[in-house]
């Protein structure tokens, strides 16, 4: 299989992996490419150079003088374009198609949403809305290295991935990474009632209408005030969104 071209659903599975796992581990012996790569029939060398080509098409790696590898195909870049574009029809589709691998089903026999007859639309949206959700927190997990931006905090039970632009808004932007921040469950509280906002210089402001006198706000979101936050490896939260946030969440525009 080492010359045979990539198949559709094996780079699903690679584009799939790269948004799950840091950057500093797209490398052969990683436990997880060793054992994905024998999944979709590539050696781990393969993939781990494919995951490579893949961070060469992601500007948040490449905007801070890291690179992966030069060698992206036009189907990888056809594949990264196609993500950017709709991150929750990728998300499923790359949900089935990892299914598919780990059953040693090609993805033309993997079950659709559309081949379930026994589903309702009703509950073929909710399985689609999960599905999404699941890959968004991964994603961002992975992009932040398992700690939230404002805090540091890294304990999984008590990180949130929090929307940007609201999920109630962001319909075809409700999976994308790009429109998320890895927070506290507290800091994701306050940010979704708009107590706070990220700027676009990447500092934290925090609203007058939060009483930072409080001692206890005061220590746990008050302090953030004008700190810049800790940046993701992957999917920069885009500034666009950002400044959504500001002018219509934020309860403190102009900032």
């Amino acid at each position: 299989m080492a010359n045979a071209r990539w198949t559709r659903q094996q780079l699903l599975v690679a584009f799939w992996l790269y948004c799950r796992l840091p950057f500093g581990r797209l490398h052969h012996r990683n436990p997880q490419i060793a054992n994905t790569a024998k999944a979709i029939d590539r050696t781990p060398s393969a993939l781990a150079m494919k995951l490579g080509n893949i961070a060469s098409l992601d500007p948040t790696i490449t905007s801070t003088g890291r690179h992966g590898l030069r060698g992206a195909s036009a189907k990888d870049r056809e594949m990264w374009a196609e993500m950017q574009q709709d991150w929750e029809a990728f998300a499923v589709e790359a949900n089935r198609a990892v299914q598919a691998a780990e059953i040693g089903q090609t993805l033309s026999a993997a079950p659709t949403a559309g081949s379930h007859a026994n589903l309702g639309g009703e509950r073929l949206a909710t399985a689609r809305v999960r599905i999404g959700q699941a890959f968004f927190r991964d994603a961002l997990l992975s992009a932040y290295g398992g700690r939230c931006c404002v805090t540091g905090l890294a304990t999984p039970e008590l990180l949130i991935a929090s929307h940007i632009v609201p999920w109630r808004v962001a319909r075809s932007n409700r999976a994308n990474p790009r429109n998320g921040l890895l927070l506290s469950a507290l800091h994701d509280r306050a940010f979704d009632s708009g107590l706070i906002t990220v700027a676009e210089d990447m500092t934290v402001r925090v609203s007058k209408h939060l009483n930072t006198r409080n001692g206890f706000l005061a220590d746990t979101i008050g302090r953030y005030q004008g700190r810049r936050i800790t940046l993701p490896e992957k999917f920069e939260p885009d500034r666009e969104f950002l400044a959504f946030h500001q002018q219509c969440v934020f309860r403190g525009w102009p900032l």
